[in-house]
């Protein structure tokens, strides 16, 4: 790759269009599909002029929180769900990202000072089993792409036979401290009294069949017999390969990503799709990669919600080598919370994220187009570990105390949205009830002390 800070200088698509801001906000405002052209507009509140126009960008929110109305209602809905990532340990070098630890740290004979983690099997189905007590009803899990992580027996007995396995990127469970085991075995382990388990990023299983030739489908069929649900359509980052190229040349390119998201709904898994913005990006990538999710969607119908991810920077590669100053201002955010309602006309339900933008933030999203609000979590690396600070945890509390603040009424909803229970503010205490084990409960006990207890 030449140097980065060259290769965004040189990008061939930029935020140029014949198109004008009214003629794009009228077509939003009637419904109409829009073009590239029409979204790049929106998204800069017009390119006759530089920096975001204020009342323009009203305008625009305006519009999509009106559809957000017509599309999905008032509801706010959000999951009782646990974050489990197996392993940190990972050598694609994404320049985002300060989750990964470098894979050798993991290895037997290695200083046991990276604090990273891998997780057996057997660990992640404890991580479940408590959870499970606690009323959660989905585990999401997104990992490192560690290279003991074979797709299931037959694989790993082909990679070890393969005549050069770190040419792809395979070295034994015993030369490391922890195995992670298969994909099989993890999902297995995570398949819990009926937990709905959301996992194996087009990444993931890229690396899941590594060294074969077989497909994305059939890859996903495996693991969906041993009880994967749905699929996580983040690695997509921006799916314009000139951006690629810069913040994670060693990930697979925009149309494998496309192949892997195929796959998965061919298998009869149903997906989300993401963006993370904020970086080296401009807004006509952005809307490249929107215009391609909602192609994805044309074509298949399998996805059921969109999520936009703000790029956090700090304590990531991107920053440290200069490459970027900061994330993206509020403005840009709630536009592209906005305008992702607007071009997705395909796509019913949009997200916004707490654990990036902090309560205030993520509370004003929901009226720029957003009507889900994520999950509890219970526990979130990803975003920490890149510098965010705004907790790993919301309880049902705390969601109908957010939702009801701003007049809208708490939902809460199964992973694939089919299931929904409105949730009374008024009748306390708020507890999960859809999932196998959940009654009402609190999920945690956040009250004070008593003085017998001191």
């Amino acid at each position: 790759m030449s140097d980065p800070a060259e290769a965004v200088a040189a990008f061939d698509h930029v935020p140029e269009t014949d198109q004008h801001f009214e003629n794009a906000l009228a077509k939003a405002r009637d419904g109409h599909r829009l073009t590239v052209a029409d979204g790049v507009e929106l998204l800069t509140t017009g390119t006759d002029s530089s920096g975001i126009d204020p009342v323009r960008k009203e305008r625009v929110l305006e519009a999509a929180d009106h559809r957000r109305a017509e599309v999905v209602g008032d509801d706010v809905t959000f999951v009782a769900n646990l974050n489990n990532n197996v392993t940190t340990a990972c050598d694609t070098g994404c320049l985002f990202c300060n989750f990964k630890d470098r894979a050798s740290t993991f290895e037997t004979d290695a200083p046991d000072d990276h604090g990273g983690f891998t997780k057996t099997p057997a660990e992640s189905r404890q991580a479940v089993e408590d959870a499970l007590d606690m009323g959660i009803y989905e585990v999401c899990s997104v990992s490192g792409l560690h290279p003991a992580f074979a797709l299931d027996s037959d694989h790993r007995e082909l990679l070890a036979s393969h005549p050069d396995p770190e040419r792809v990127n395979y070295r034994p469970p015993d030369a490391y401290t922890t195995s992670p085991g298969t994909y099989a075995e993890q999902i297995r382990a995570m398949s819990v009294d009926g937990v709905h388990v959301h996992s194996i990023t087009p990444e993931e299983a890229y690396h899941a069949r590594r060294g074969t030739d077989r497909s994305y489908e059939s890859v996903y069929r495996r693991l969906r017999e041993a009880g994967l649900d749905s699929v996580p359509g983040t690695a997509a980052e921006i799916l314009v390969d000139e951006v690629r190229d810069v913040i994670c040349p060693a990930k697979i390119d925009t149309d494998e990503w496309l192949d892997a998201m195929e796959g998965a709904m061919a298998a009869g898994l149903p997906v989300t799709a993401t963006i993370m913005y904020g970086h080296v990006e401009n807004e006509m990538h952005r809307v490249m990669h929107l215009k391609r999710v909602r192609d994805l969607q044309d074509r298949t119908g399998g996805i059921t919600e969109f999520v936009p991810l703000s790029f956090v920077h700090e304590r990531t590669p991107l920053y440290e080598r200069g490459l970027v100053d900061g994330g993206a201002s509020d403005a840009e955010d709630e536009l592209m919370i906005a305008v992702s309602r607007l071009f997705l006309d395909n796509i019913e339900n949009i997200q916004t994220s707490w654990t990036k933008f902090g309560d205030q933030k993520s509370l004003k999203t929901l009226s720029c187009g957003a009507n889900d609000f994520m999950g509890t979590l219970l526990s979130e690396e990803i975003t920490k570990r890149a510098g965010g600070d705004y907790g790993e945890f919301r309880s049902v509390a705390d969601y109908v105390d957010m939702v009801t603040a701003i007049g809208r009424r708490p939902v809460e909803r199964s992973t694939d949205y089919e299931r929904r229970r409105p949730i009374d503010p008024d009748e306390r205490p708020h507890g999960p009830r859809l999932g196998p084990r959940a009654d009402g409960t609190p999920m945690l006990d956040t009250s004070p002390p008593s003085p017998a207890d001191d």
